[in-house]
């Protein structure tokens, strides 16, 4: 049975996109990736059917992560198939806790950074969107940093099913 992770930011263009390349890219080398799922949303459909950001693109591909991305906003629906749902900041934690049609449901959505033993009290990745490059590499650093930890907990109801 697939266990199904989407990462969600507000337009699906900058931070979830980011987030979930470099997931499946931690799936795909734990040997998980026919087992896990990974994708990404925004919530709103501002950008729906748009590619991720150029600067995205850029620090995605050169730090060797794959960046083949179509923008789309997260639907009510999907809460019944997905395990985990990812939010990158508070605001989109709110937001999506609040979407939740059940108690359930409001459980699988977790803050991306509170699988990041290092991150202190401030668990939001901020918008790059509005800045320079340094705002998308400082995105990446916390998406890398955050991945291990979320890594260990998917692996662990992966493997709690199959056993």
């Amino acid at each position: 049975m697939t266990y199904r992770v989407c990462f969600v930011c507000t337009g699906n263009i900058c931070r979830s996109p980011m987030a979930e390349s470099v997931f499946r890219a931690r799936v795909e080398e734990a040997g998980l990736g026919d087992l896990v799922e990974v994708d990404s949303a925004g919530t709103g459909g501002w950008h729906e059917g748009d590619g991720a950001d150029p600067r995205t693109v850029a620090v995605l591909e050169e730090n060797g992560y794959g960046s083949d991305h179509t923008a789309r906003q997260f639907q009510l629906s999907w809460f019944s198939r997905l395990d985990l749902v990812i939010a990158l900041d508070s605001g989109h934690l709110k937001a999506l806790r609040r979407l939740a049609p059940t108690p359930e449901d409001e459980d699988k959505v977790r803050l991306l950074r509170s699988y990041d033993p290092a991150a202190g009290e401030d668990l939001d990745v901020p918008d790059p969107y509005y800045g320079g490059m340094d705002g998308f590499e400082e995105c990446l650093e916390m998406v890398e940093a955050a991945s291990p930890g979320l890594l260990a907990a998917v692996r662990e109801h992966v493997e709690g099913r199959a056993a």
